[in-house]
């Protein structure tokens, strides 16, 4: 069959062609069929046939006419196939019925917020690690990726069946911590920290520190010294550690709130401190821990050309890989997850290679349950954002810019109360800084420039959401409650094509978007479908069509088209008002 399921047309194609060819040629390939550029080419395509031919060494353009031919005959018997051609050199392009895009325009209407859910990972759970921002540092725009990107994968995740679990794992121990305690009692002012709420001093003092090592290096020594008399429960050292830890979650919460966000769990690497040396208890009496100059080392295999991975340093603290073996084996213990997500920046690459290799070394997971997603870095046109360098451009400003920019362009509808001015102007700005964001691919380093980050217009948020808001204002006005089910009828014009043709993508590009880890596969989508419904939208009436079958028509796609985009942009994490 061409189709097999109710939500994607893909599957069922790919099964045809893969079964077609293994009975004429006995080959077992991935017929990998994807949407042409152009329309013209058709609504799928596939070059399995140039990869035959070169498995069998014969003219790929015959092939494909053989395999064409095989197809077309069992598309005969299915509706949703409306032809099939070969093109040279050998690529087959298949095109669908208008029945079949109209009854797709119909389960969306059906389906609603349900549409493009599947259950690919029925039975699975999926652990995401995010945002995880370390205390004692205010809420930078480089923590802004982790954040978004994070969350945006979780609710892919859990659209598409699995079950999800989102931690964040905030980094409240370490060295770091000996440096500010040092740093605090040498030049800080507790009573003035707790009246300020203590985080941004302390970014301050964490800066004076990095400026005072460059004068005197011993200073580095007393600051590791300092955080072993932490990790040894000194009554001082905690209770200023704890004082940290308070006005940093409070400053998270915060911001968090702001932005949207909500986790499962929140937990600090100080939760693991204990466990780590049950982990490196482990690692000894497995044979897979030796010291090395003082320290503890986990030493892995020469083929996998990296340096050993450190359990215990020379002065016995424990490190952070040493905290997130521990974290990872009680996650394991807790929640069972096929798959664990670390999303973070690329720089911290390295250290994850050795994690997960080191985990797998301790039988706390085998390779495919681990991924790192390295995000590129937000970068100052200057250079690197940097705390220790004192070059920090805070995400909470960064939120309110935007909230501000796009209160001027709400207050020009006076339609809106007060009220929903300052929600509609919190949904614009803050969906313009995510999805300027979301929008790229994660890989890619972001020079930080306010114009871009607050854009308004192109291809952003704003731009989305106007689109939804127009379609809403059309429904509201058409009067219409309930759009009944709409068959395909010879008066469908052209104009309604490239909506019908595009719009049916959507559960496709959300499963891409989960199996790349992509979420800017799923912007891309919603700008184009946005584009094409506003192209469609100045070009042909929809309340006053031309009769009353393309009346219903028009507004059954102007209704699919708002739910798609509602639904894109709230696994983005990103809210839709219905007027703007």
């Amino acid at each position: 069959m061409i189709r097999l399921g109710e939500m994607s047309f893909k599957p069922g194609i790919e099964k045809a062609i893969r079964q077609e060819v293994k009975r004429l040629y006995q080959l077992d390939l991935d017929p990998a069929v994807e949407h042409p550029k152009n329309d013209r080419f058709g609504d799928y395509a596939t070059g399995v046939s140039l990869r035959i031919a070169t498995e069998l060494k014969s003219d790929p353009l015959e092939i494909a006419q053989q395999l064409s031919q095989k197809l077309s005959a069992i598309s005969n018997q299915q509706s949703a196939i409306r032809k099939i051609e070969v093109a040279p050199p050998g690529f087959i392009n298949f095109w669908l019925t208008p029945e079949a895009l109209v009854k797709e325009v119909n389960q969306i209407n059906k389906l609603k917020g349900d549409y493009g859910k599947t259950d690919i990972g029925k039975g699975k759970t999926v652990l995401v690690d995010y945002s995880s921002p370390n205390i004692a540092k205010p809420f930078g725009i480089g923590h802004l990726r982790s954040t978004i990107i994070g969350q945006a994968l979780y609710n892919l995740y859990s659209f598409s069946g699995w079950k999800a679990v989102g931690e964040n794992y905030l980094g409240d121990w370490g060295t770091q911590f000996g440096k500010l305690i040092y740093a605090v009692l040498k030049w800080g002012d507790l009573q003035k920290l707790a009246r300020a709420g203590g985080i941004k001093e302390l970014e301050k003092l964490y800066v004076k520190f990095h400026q005072e090592v460059t004068k005197d290096p011993s200073l580095e020594e007393k600051a590791r010294e300092w955080f072993k008399r932490l990790e040894d429960g000194d009554k001082e050292a905690m209770g200023l550690w704890k004082k940290f830890r308070e006005w940093s979650v409070a400053e998270f919460e915060r911001v968090y709130k702001l932005l949207g966000m909500k986790f499962d769990k929140m937990i600090g690497e100080s939760f693991f401190v204990t466990q780590a040396y049950q982990v490196i208890k482990e690692a000894k009496a497995k044979g897979l821990a030796i010291e090395s100059e003082g320290a503890l080392v986990i030493p892995f295999p020469e083929e996998a050309k990296l340096p050993p991975l450190i359990l215990l340093k020379s002065d016995k603290a424990t490190t952070y890989e040493t905290r997130d073996l521990a974290a990872i084996k009680a996650r394991k213990k807790k929640y069972h997850p096929d798959l664990f997500l670390y999303e973070t920046g690329v720089e911290q690459a390295l250290r994850f290679r050795q994690l997960f290799l080191a985990a797998q070394m301790l039988g706390y997971g085998t390779p495919n349950q681990f991924v790192h997603i390295g995000h590129g870095l937000y970068r100052l046109p200057e250079g690197k954002i940097s705390t220790r360098l004192g070059r920090t451009i805070y995400l909470e400003e960064v939120l309110q810019e935007a909230i501000a920019k796009a209160r001027k362009i709400v207050e020009k509808n006076p339609k809106l109360s007060n009220r929903e001015k300052d929600q509609v102007s919190k949904a614009v700005g803050i969906g313009a800084v995510k999805y300027n964001d979301l929008s790229r691919h994660y890989s890619t380093e972001v020079i930080f420039d306010w114009g871009k980050m607050l854009s308004l217009e192109g291809n952003s948020a704003p731009y989305l959401q106007y689109t939804f808001a127009r379609a809403k204002s059309v429904l509201r006005k058409s009067g219409k409650k309930k759009l009944s089910p709409i068959t395909y009828h010879l008066s469908l014009t052209n104009e309604e094509l490239p909506l019908l043709r595009f719009i049916y993508r959507f559960p496709e590009v959300i499963e891409e978007a989960v199996v790349t880890y992509s979420p800017n596969l799923l912007c891309n989508f919603l700008f184009d479908l946005a584009q094409r419904f506003n192209r469609f939208y100045d070009r042909v009436p929809i309340i006053r069509a031309e009769n009353l079958e393309l009346r219903v028509v028009r507004l059954a796609l102007t209704s699919a088209t708002a739910q798609v985009i509602e639904s894109g942009l709230n696994l983005l994490g990103i809210e839709v008002p219905e007027r703007l």
